[in-house]
């Protein structure tokens, strides 16, 4: 069974502009549904994130050095990047933590990151954790549909490759 999104420009700093995606109807995006979640159950993990697309956006650009990968063979990547040692640092009880919320994302290009969805991380792979296998199979598959847009030009690179776009009424099959 095929199913359908909607890619959505979320925001753009100097260095990376976002997007997302609108699963069939909704029109909440991934980012968007998984900000609304974790604001109200883990508002200072959620933070360390966001402060990670911002310091991305503004100061390096996509590295790929500041994105995780969750599995050998996956499409996709995660944020915050690996490690506890890295600002900015997630703190918490006083002390230095590696942050166990995922963000999976597509790192299109070190200047363009589309931002899906995720959850906290309880298990040492994405795969066998039941929080965020959903997630992180979901991710690889827009990402999979997402890659394959670009190279039949459905998805189109403009502005030096800084920015993207599509028609407006592009549906992303995956």
């Amino acid at each position: 069974m095929n199913r359908f999104a909607r890619v959505k420009p979320l925001f753009k700093f100097k260095q990376v502009a976002y997007y997302s995606v609108c699963l069939e109807e909704d029109e909440q995006t991934l980012y968007e549904e998984f900000v609304e979640k974790h604001t109200n159950e883990n508002l200072k993990k959620l933070y360390h994130v966001q402060k990670w697309l911002q310091v991305i956006g503004k100061k390096y650009g996509a590295q790929e050095r500041f994105f995780r990968n969750e599995a050998q063979y996956a499409d996709a990547s995660a944020l915050p990047p690996i490690g506890k040692d890295r600002e900015p640092y997630y703190i918490e009880f006083g002390k230095k933590k590696a942050n166990n919320l995922r963000l999976y994302c597509l790192r299109a290009n070190p200047k363009v990151v589309f931002l899906f969805s995720g959850d906290l991380k309880t298990a040492k792979k994405a795969q066998d954790c039941l929080n965020v296998k959903p997630h992180f199979e979901l991710a690889n598959a827009l990402t999979k549909a997402i890659d394959q847009a670009f190279r039949d030009k459905e998805i189109r690179w403009i502005e030096e490759d800084a920015l993207i776009t599509c028609d407006e009424d592009f549906i992303l099959e995956y």
